[in-house]
């Protein structure tokens, strides 16, 4: 593009200066003419009176001699004999007899080609039937005096502006192609694999606008991506709960082979999930958004999800209460996102708590809020702001991190958040905020020291 570019200016620009310096040179070679021979034609009138007062050999010769053209040897006098006075040629004559007798018959002046240049043959009328004739002599210097220079010189403007258009043409076609080959690099970047690849928005208006397109469209990609990745760990996170399940279940078949197998077999399938998980981790999860009036009864899902659990904390000898879900609460969540997140914390205290140890699920509703606790006498966290990170506690006794930090996205869509502290019961206490007032989450919004303000003044309103 770039040396195209250059050739179709260095074309044009040619072009137009042909154009223009051609017709202005010969202007200017026909203007040097024309005032060589202006200037021989005013000399040649300078003689005008002189031949009207007299047609004196002596006088003559001393006014040709006198004037600028005779002085140069440029002029001479033709003139006819008068009352029997023989016919008088004064100077030095170039032009041959004939085209002296010719001007004189016609009595209009005119040029004749001589050696070295021109020479001008200007009638004078002596009387109604004599005619004189003045030639002044044009070098041929003179006929193209100026013309040499102008023409080096428009020769050296039309090479000047054509050097100039392509250097100006070559720096157009830099400023064009630098951000074309960008782009081009970033497209190839991008499709190795370099997610990060980004173009800068300069260069022409076009270009601009395909790099803000590019850095869109690839925004796009990283965004998919990492929502793809987002999903296969939140599903894989769900595996967890019936995983969990299964492995409690496998502890008690006792001894034998196929007890042994089913149990190397479960601990396979987790260490797989596990897997699956710790890869996509770095993804941030996204919650499903609900639409007004969407949403499902908290109080339901607990009780719903506590009569699962309970199960398995009676085979533990964990001593359970539920509390708060006598009637429906309301909340702006999606039903499986509830559910997931539920599961998510109760697997917690099955996974990271001792045999025997209590927990609870207590829920405290209020007019623009629901509080929701879940408490265990397990340990406890020693490091509660990490725990929330995503994928904080990775690795460590087989978890994957994601689960508080899928609790947390289900409270932070409705405009609330997540705490973590100690229970009652001696252990952890997760409290989930949920809005009921249809605010969506700040950016950043955990933690935001306006937002806990608020929750503090509109404590008292719970029950």
């Amino acid at each position: 593009m770039r040396w195209a570019l250059v050739k179709v200016c260095l074309a044009v620009t040619t072009m137009v200066v042909v154009a223009f310096a051609v017709p202005l040179g010969l202007v200017i070679q026909e203007m040097a003419r024309d005032r060589a021979f202006s200037n021989a034609e005013r000399h040649a009138a300078g003689m005008g009176p002189t031949l009207s007062i007299t047609t004196d050999r002596d006088q003559l010769t001393r006014a040709v001699a006198t004037s600028e053209a005779g002085g140069e040897g440029r002029m001479a006098v033709y003139v006819p004999a008068v009352d029997k006075a023989p016919a008088l040629e004064i100077g030095d004559r170039r032009a041959d007899a004939h085209a002296v007798e010719t001007t004189r018959k016609e009595g209009r002046a005119r040029t004749a080609t001589v050696d070295g240049g021109f020479a001008l043959l200007q009638p004078m009328a002596l009387s109604s039937t004599q005619i004189a004739v003045v030639e002044i002599f044009v070098p041929e210097g003179a006929v193209s005096n100026g013309v040499t220079t102008a023409w080096l010189v428009l020769a050296g403007v039309g090479v000047a502006l054509i050097i100039g258009s392509v250097a100006v043409a070559d720096r157009l076609g830099v400023r064009m192609v630098q951000p074309a080959k960008r782009l081009v690099g970033a497209a190839q970047s991008l499709g190795e694999g370099k997610l990060g690849a980004r173009v800068p928005e300069e260069g022409p208006t076009e270009l601009r606008l395909a790099a803000v397109a590019f850095n869109s469209m690839a925004d796009q990609v990283v965004q998919l991506l990492a929502n793809e990745r987002e999903l296969a760990a939140d599903l894989s996170h769900r595996l967890r709960t019936p995983l969990t399940v299964l492995r409690l279940n496998a502890a008690s078949l006792g001894d034998g082979p196929a007890a042994e197998q089913t149990r190397i077999a479960v601990e396979k399938l987790e260490r797989e999930v596990d897997t699956i998980i710790r890869t996509a981790r770095d993804a941030k999860p996204q919650t499903a958004a609900v639409g007004p009036g969407a949403g499902c009864d908290a109080s339901e899902v607990i009780q719903e999800r506590m009569a699962f659990w309970s199960a398995l904390a009676e085979d533990e000898g964990r001593e359970v209460r539920v509390a708060g879900v006598e009637r429906p609460v309301w909340i702006p969540v999606a039903r499986p996102e509830l559910v997931a997140s539920l599961d998510a914390l109760l697997g917690n205290v099955f996974r990271h708590t001792r045999e025997g140890s209590a927990f609870a699920v207590d829920v405290h509703s209020g007019e623009d809020a629901v509080i929701v606790l879940v408490s265990d006498a397990g340990a406890g966290i020693a490091d509660p702001e990490a725990a929330l990170a995503r994928g904080a506690g990775s690795g460590a006794d087989g978890s994957t991190g994601l689960g508080l930090d899928i609790v947390r996205q289900l409270a932070e869509s409705t405009g609330g958040d997540v705490r973590i502290g100690r229970s009652v019961l001696g252990g952890t206490e997760v409290r989930i905020w949920i809005q009921l007032d249809g605010r969506r989450p700040v950016p950043g919004g955990r933690g935001h020291r306006g937002a806990a303000v608020r929750r503090r003044k509109r404590a008292p309103s719970l029950r």
